[in-house]
């Protein structure tokens, strides 16, 4: 393998020396839920890193020959053993500086029947005033519950697709929103 730019292409890619397949490196799809009860969201405490010990709601990669909701609502199963009901895509981050792009579900809980998973220490269902916010693990889920409680306020619950870009020191991050349905 060597790193170069194949003809007819304008990045550098990994190329095979003997057969010249390329090899392509493309953004990760994290998909999730924002379950909701009543009011409240439900957090899961992380068990594992990045950010062992962190407040999260239910999220992870997508796998292979799944739909975005589909492994929203596995995720929220493998993380919370909740099972939820989608109710639609709700935001969409990109993070360009990690290759990712979060897709996030408003979802209900089906029932109160939910249990930490493999990869939660914890899970529990908050209001606006319970939720830790100094000490949720990601930004996209930051973002992605403040404007549910925004929208919640008014009853409407629009689709955004922004950007989370890091901030020149690097410490921090700047939200870009690119569009509200």
């Amino acid at each position: 393998m060597s790193r170069r730019i194949p003809e007819g292409d304008t990045r550098l890619r990994d190329v095979c020396d003997h057969c010249a397949a390329i090899h392509y490196e493309n953004p990760k799809v994290v998909a999730g839920c924002l379950p909701l009860w009543e009011g409240q969201v439900l957090l899961c405490r992380r068990a594992i890193e990045p950010r062992r010990g962190f407040w999260t709601l239910p999220a992870g990669f997508m796998e292979n020959e799944e739909t975005t909701s589909e492994a929203a609502a596995r995720e929220t199963w493998e993380e919370a053993h909740a099972r939820v009901d989608i109710d639609g895509l709700y935001t969409l981050f990109n993070l360009p500086h990690i290759s990712q792009v979060y897709l996030m579900f408003r979802a209900r809980l089906r029932d109160l029947d939910f249990g930490p998973g493999s990869e939660s220490l914890e899970v529990a269902l908050f209001s606006e005033a319970e939720v830790p916010w100094d000490e949720l693990a990601f930004p996209a889920i930051r973002e992605t519950l403040k404007l549910y409680f925004d929208d919640r306020s008014r009853g409407l619950y629009p689709f955004r697709v922004g950007d989370l870009m890091k901030s020149g020191d690097g410490r921090d991050y700047q939200v870009r929103f690119l569009s509200s349905s």
